[in-house]
């Protein structure tokens, strides 16, 4: 009798896994994000966005080392349940699976709204199609969803530089424009900064991902600083274009933050890089949901069905073709893209535990300091306090169906 394939295949390099985790990144979130940012902080978004990019870095270096300890599917939900016990794993696994689907049916009905200038069911017909076509190649394996990615990025970078090149050469770029960094006080920044967040978690897809790549414990500690500084300096170019084109009052009053940037001419250049980078942020959410569900179902945290192998694609099949059809019901169902919040407060959540988990590793494990894991772990506390008090509730409604429903079948 032939026996079941259980393990996921090492096929991805240093390159991919950086691809991968810069698909996560530089996604529609920056395409998005900085609108809701600059209506919370004012020019204090750049201040924001620092903040943003230091925090990050301390989940990256912990995401990294405990990534290179334990090199398998599940990121911060294995961690956690290694070093803090099964509830701690729980609880991040379970923020990550229901914040992050919310995400997925976000980028697609951005993707469609980008894409699709029609009606709104024509809008989310085309984002279930997106969806189902992405699974599709996800199931095919992860060489196809990291060739894909690796054109998607490309189309998305080409489109922010054409951002950039096309306000320096408008002539409307000015100092004027910036205004006071002080504007939204310091609760206005720090909600500026939990927003942007949204913009820079993809890199934990990397860790997500670990049984699936080439000598993890040298690969991952490489490929996540490196996806993330590349972005950092992506998003700080971007940034500071867009206030010194329009300011922080017009690229707050704007839908689409950065088309108004650029002007009419190559706003639809714009538009279309949004729409790609909607695709590669989605097609890198399916892959990382989809193996932190094949985690937890091993560890019957959901249902065993979903652990599940391809014999011959080695994915996770079953979780991919799950979370397809319920990504798909929740187009159908209600707009989700203003769940940026919410997403951020289950991520937040999620790297806080990885930071606490990172903290409990013996020395023989430590790739950097102690310290960078307390300083993760306040951070990601003090961003979750100064979210919008909805997304608060929400996620904390969120956590409380897991924790309690667990406690009920257990």
């Amino acid at each position: 009798m032939e026996v079941p394939v259980t393990t996921l295949a090492r096929r991805l390099g240093l390159g991919d896994a950086v691809v991968i985790g810069l698909g996560s990144m530089i996604g529609a979130g920056v395409f998005a994000a900085f609108g809701p940012a600059a209506r919370a902080a004012g020019t204090g978004l750049l201040i924001g966005l620092a903040i943003a990019a230091v925090i990050a870095y301390c989940n990256a270096t912990a995401s990294a080392q405990l990534a290179a300890a334990y090199p398998t599917s599940g990121g911060t939900y294995v961690y956690g349940r290694e070093r803090l016990g099964d509830w701690w794993g729980f609880t991040a696994g379970w923020g990550f699976v229901v914040g992050k689907t919310a995400s997925c049916a976000a980028m697609a009905l951005t993707f469609a709204t980008y894409a699709v200038p029609g009606p709104w069911w024509l809008q989310r017909l085309v984002a279930v199609v997106a969806v189902v076509g992405l699974a599709a190649l996800n199931y095919r394996g992860v060489t196809k969803t990291a060739l894909v990615t690796r054109v998607l990025v490309a189309i998305s970078v080409i489109a922010l530089a054409v951002v950039v090149i096309g306000i320096a050469v408008s002539g409307q770029p000015s100092a004027a424009n910036l205004g006071s960094l002080g504007v939204g006080g310091p609760y206005g920044v720090l909600q500026a900064a939990g927003l942007i967040f949204f913009a820079f978690a993809g890199y934990a897809r990397i860790a997500t991902m670990g049984e699936e790549v080439r000598d993890p414990e040298r690969t991952i500690p490489r490929a996540i600083p490196v996806a993330l500084a590349i972005t950092v300096v992506i998003y700080l170019v971007v940034a500071v274009a867009a206030l010194l084109a329009i300011g922080p009052d017009r690229l707050a009053a704007s839908p689409a933050p950065l088309a108004t940037a650029v002007g009419v001419v190559l706003s639809p250049v714009v538009r279309a890089g949004a729409a790609f980078a909607a695709l590669g942020a989605l097609l890198a959410l399916i892959a990382g949901i989809g193996r932190t569900t094949l985690a937890m179902a091993r560890n019957r945290d959901l249902p065993g069905w979903l652990a599940a192998v391809h014999p011959r694609h080695r994915v996770p099949h079953h979780a991919e073709i799950a979370l397809a059809i319920v990504v798909s019901v929740l187009v159908l169902a209600g707009d989700l893209r203003g769940v940026i919040g919410f997403s951020s407060f289950g991520v937040l959540i999620y790297y806080a535990i990885a930071n606490t988990a990172a903290y409990t590793q013996p020395a023989e494990q430590r790739r950097w300091p102690r310290a960078l894991n307390v300083f993760g772990l306040i951070g990601c506390l003090v961003l979750v306090a100064a979210l919008p008090w909805q997304s608060v509730v929400a996620g904390l409604a969120m956590f409380a169906v897991g924790l309690i429903g667990r406690f009920v079948v257990r």
